[in-house]
């Protein structure tokens, strides 16, 4: 449909960040309109299919465990599901660390795994405990500062550190250094103990495209980039739209060229290589663990946990790099992470994603503000944590300010 020249509220991107605040206002009576620049609603999750298999960009997976995918209609995405835990090879031996709640039998190997002394191993259990549940304001209280410095502090041992945390959070990060603020490890590491880890059947995608829906089909414009941004209008290459209300929900370059007073960016890379096996090699879904020194933060078998990701039930593996690489360049290191022949793996594609998310360096900023003044909102994992649940809750937030000024008896009471 055509992009209408009046709107109550333009928001520009279909992102999740975007399309939360869409599906609030809309939910409260608001007229509104997406713009999205890109062919499909959903921003940097987004899926292909190569020969038959669900390809994401990059290795992504949707953590249960966020508050805000209460948002989401979960059975309707049809999650296939990693067990908690990982993979790692020390000294040629494969070791599995396994939350006991996922797999009782697994408590045997856990504690035998070469992660350091009891003592050690009871500092990485306390602060699984800790993350997981204490109250959020009662981390948040202490003073920030970066993870590695955290997680020695909380006894975590050289062994635990570099064998299991670094390359586990490095994967979720996407970076190696641990220079992350460590309130935002807290956060993120309850994400994990509380929730389990998956796949939607018909890729990541498939979020966005859920969201999308609630929105209307009518009012998600797709391949409309938008040019400029004042506030009262939003211009497009078909002209002006003219709103009450304009909110910035697009990656973090974009929203800084559109609304230059605010400084927003996203440094962090990664570099997925994807390959098929005609078999799994793992009897049970877990991310296999790089190893120090090696290029891989982590390797996994898709189709383990998702298996409709794969059309003959071949295995699909994505294996990352957070620098640039070539597939030649990381091919037996992927083999000898899943005990493999290197000639075994046929190689499917490579995806490499620059601006795959900001960082989170300390002290954590927040909930920055998203109400600009002049009738400007922006919304993004940039305001809020680098993490589908910073994206979604930003959305949420900048709804509840947009209302505020547009309708205030539709804000719930204390939001």
């Amino acid at each position: 449909m055509p992009v209408p020249t009046r709107a109550e509220v333009v928001v520009v991107g279909a992102g999740l960040a975007g399309l939360s605040a869409a599906i609030r206002l809309r939910g409260a009576g608001c007229d509104v309109q997406v713009l999205e620049s890109g062919g499909h609603a959903g921003g940097r999750l987004a899926t292909d299919r190569i020969d038959g298999f669900v390809v994401d960009r990059g290795f992504q997976v949707l953590n249960a465990g966020y508050p805000r995918a209460a948002d989401l209609d979960l059975p309707a995405l049809e999650l296939g599901w990693f067990l908690r835990g990982a993979v790692l090879r020390v000294d040629g031996r494969v070791h599995r660390v396994v939350d006991p709640r996922s797999r009782l039998a697994a408590a045997p190997g856990t504690i035998a795994a070469p992660l350091g002394s009891l003592r050690e191993k009871a500092a990485l259990l306390a602060f699984s405990l800790r993350a997981g549940y204490s109250p959020v304001h009662r981390s948040l209280r202490r003073p920030d500062r970066p993870a590695e410095q955290a997680l020695r502090e909380a006894g975590i041992g050289e062994q635990a550190l570099e064998r299991f945390l670094r390359p586990f959070l490095a994967g979720v990060l996407l970076e190696r250094e641990l220079v992350t603020s460590g309130h935002y490890v807290d956060l993120l590491w309850r994400s994990f103990v509380r929730g389990r880890i998956g796949l939607p059947a018909g890729g990541m995608q498939a979020i966005g495209a859920q969201l999308a829906a609630r929105v209307g089909a009518d009012r998600v414009h797709l391949d409309t980039p938008v040019r400029s941004v004042a506030p009262g209008a939003v211009t497009t290459d078909e002209g002006v739209v003219r709103s009450d209300a304009v909110v910035v929900a697009t990656d973090p370059d974009t929203a800084a060229r559109l609304l230059p007073r605010i400084e927003a960016s996203a440094p962090r890379q990664v570099t997925t290589h994807l390959h098929v096996l005609p078999a799994s090699p793992w009897d049970e879904p877990l991310i296999v663990l790089g190893q120090p020194g090696g290029r891989l933060v982590n390797s996994v078998v898709l189709t383990d946990a998702q298996p409709r990701y794969s059309p003959d039930g071949r295995a699909l593996v994505a294996s990352s790099t957070l620098c640039p690489t070539s597939e030649a360049e990381v091919r037996a290191e992927v083999a000898a992470a899943h005990g493999v022949g290197s000639s075994d793996l046929e190689h499917l594609t490579t995806v490499a994603v620059t601006g795959a998310q900001p960082a989170a360096l300390p002290p954590l900023a927040l909930r920055r503000p998203v109400d600009l003044g002049d009738g400007l909102y922006v919304c993004g994992d940039h305001r809020d944590t680098p993490s589908i649940q910073g994206a979604m809750a930003s959305g949420a937030r900048t709804a509840r300010a947009v209302l505020r000024a547009l309708r205030p008896s539709a804000v719930p009471r204390g939001a």
